[in-house]
């Protein structure tokens, strides 16, 4: 157990096991299906599309064509496929002549072509091409609205299905009868398909009546032609059991879990046993943070439900109601509430990150935190609590010289939060 002398060290070891095991390059050839009689067309849209886009071009036999959109800084050389970079989380221009060239790769193909979707986590606003009736504008509006509320990722997909032309099963429409599959890493708490970039080559079981229900649950107040959209009875998305879906294939590669699962491997090879709590933990950071150090606690005291040296693992999607105007993403927002929560308690240190290297429009992946985090701030003149109110997690770790920076590292299974607990003198 010499790893819990440098509990840093091995926590930043567990984050980068649980992206190499989300790794494109090593996920998707044992996916790829047998090249077709007719044309290879290759698109996507995430932030680990150009990387799973350049695992295909490294291992296909054949004529091979297409286009990815990922995000701005997410691309890597690739030969045959283009690859895009357009805005997130706020999708732009960019993003949606993107769409609309994939859009255009699909049309007319016959039975024997192939359509090979690369999907990841980021799609939905990478790959935006409005409803008719519905500008560019109009979507970027209802989409900062929903991203400051606090509404979850299936909340917020719920929506943008029903405003686009390309999601929510729209792209299968499109590329019948092509034969169309779908290799999938997924970034959403629960891994529904249909949620993973907002479904655009799955049946969407959400409704018009639940995408209305989400904007007025969080107070939001549509621009006209998106209220007249969500009402117009003919603008709902194809269901299971529609025509589209007979020829579509959808794997999934990688998730949340797997990454856990590959971090909890490590942790049992250097001697600290792994508590894995869930991959699918959502709800307000701050406030899940609290229930984390509650956990975190309960095993320093009475060594329940695990007796240190441990280590908690969790996945999954917080969300950040902005209330403040500070900076930080929700993996920040979760440490610097931690921390709070924590107040010191001796023997715990922490990593919160997102494993596709930004924290919401950060520089950084997430930050760390000891025991004297805390202590640290506060001989600094840093004010945790204030700083939290302002959601400015962002300058609580950038102060302490604790952001985990990566830079993009071109996959994305959302979260991943761990916690070491280790023995302390009585």
């Amino acid at each position: 157990m010499a790893d819990i002398a440098q509990p840093q060290a091995l926590l930043t070891r567990l984050f980068q096991c649980a992206v190499a095991a989300a790794d494109p390059l090593v996920v998707v050839p044992p996916h790829l299906p047998p090249p077709p009689k007719g044309r290879s067309i290759v698109i996507g849209a995430g932030k680990a599309a150009a990387a799973m886009a350049r695992a295909v071009e490294d291992r296909w036999q054949g004529p091979l064509e297409g286009l990815v959109v990922t995000r701005y800084g997410h691309g890597v050389p690739c030969r045959r496929i283009q690859v895009v970079e357009a805005g997130h989380p706020m999708p732009d221009a960019a993003g949606r002549e993107a769409a609309a060239r994939i859009l255009a790769l699909v049309n007319g193909l016959s039975a024997d072509d192939l359509v090979l979707c690369l999907m990841s986590g980021g799609g939905s606003a990478l790959l935006v091409e409005p409803a008719p009736g519905i500008t560019l504008a109009d979507k970027q509006a209802v989409t900062k609205a929903l991203l400051a509320s606090g509404a979850t990722i299936s909340e917020i997909n719920t929506v943008r299905k029903h405003l686009s032309a390309i999601k929510g099963g729209r792209l299968a429409e499109r590329a019948q009868p092509a034969r169309l599959v779908t290799l999938a890493i997924s970034d959403v708490p629960g891994d529904d398909p249909a949620v993973i970039a907002s479904g655009p080559t799955v049946p969407d079981s959400s409704t018009l009546a639940d995408a209305r229900d989400v904007l007025a649950r969080h107070g939001i107040v549509a621009p006209p032609a998106i209220a007249a959209r969500l009402g117009d009875s003919w603008a709902e998305t194809p269901k299971p059991g529609h025509p589209s879906f007979a020829r579509t294939v959808f794997r999934q590669i990688a998730s949340p879990q797997q990454a856990l699962e590959a971090a909890a491997a490590l942790a049992r090879e250097t001697g600290i046993p792994p508590l894995i709590l869930s991959d699918r933990i959502e709800g307000e950071a701050r406030e899940v943070a609290k229930v984390h150090a509650a956990i975190a606690r309960q095993i320093a005291r009475f060594g329940q439900p695990a007796a240190a040296p441990c280590v908690i693992l969790s996945g999954g999607e917080t969300t950040v109601t902005v209330r403040g105007k500070g900076r930080g993403g929700r993996n920040a927002e979760f440490l610097l509430g931690l921390a709070l929560a924590l107040d010191g308690a001796p023997g715990v240190h922490a990593l919160a990150a997102d494993t596709d290297g930004i924290d919401g429009s950060e520089d950084n992946a997430g930050a760390r935190l000891g025991p004297d985090s805390l202590a640290r701030a506060s001989a600094l003149g840093l004010d945790g609590r204030r700083l939290l109110a302002n959601n400015d997690a962002y300058s609580f770790f950038a102060g302490l010289g604790d952001l985990v920076v990566t830079g993009p590292t071109r996959t994305n299974v959302n979260d991943f939060r761990a916690i070491l607990i280790v023995p302390t003198a009585a």
